[in-house]
């Protein structure tokens, strides 16, 4: 399922395309997402503010996001809690913020998909 999640797939068919662009990792200004599968017509938008769920699933990945970066800091700084990581944590969360975006939308069709 991780497969299907970062290939961009539908969840019904597993053929079609959740977002206009098949690249999600490095589309930094389309945002534009198929209303539906263009393969078997599953409807990606439920109803309006379907998505308000997804920015739980970008919180959650944002959170490990930034503890991953600060066990990796660990290993460059001196001190456990020296200040410049947050420098680095601020800046991983941002350029990895539109694939967030992305990526939590798809994650969150996926938890949805029987309701």
């Amino acid at each position: 399922m991780i497969r299907k999640i970062l290939s961009n797939k539908c969840p019904n068919c597993n053929e079609g395309h959740i977002y206009s662009k098949k690249n999600i990792y490095f589309n930094f200004f389309s945002n534009k997402m198929n209303k539906e599968c263009e393969n078997c017509g599953y409807k990606f938008e439920k109803e309006p503010g379907f998505f308000f769920g997804a920015m739980y699933v970008s919180y959650a990945l944002g959170i490990a996001e930034a503890v991953a970066v600060f066990i990796l800091g660990r290993l460059f700084f001196e001190s456990v809690y020296d200040m410049r990581i947050i420098f680095w944590i601020g800046l991983t969360l941002l350029l990895l913020s539109a694939f967030n975006m992305r990526i939590s939308r798809i994650i969150w069709i996926y938890l949805m998909r029987k309701i």
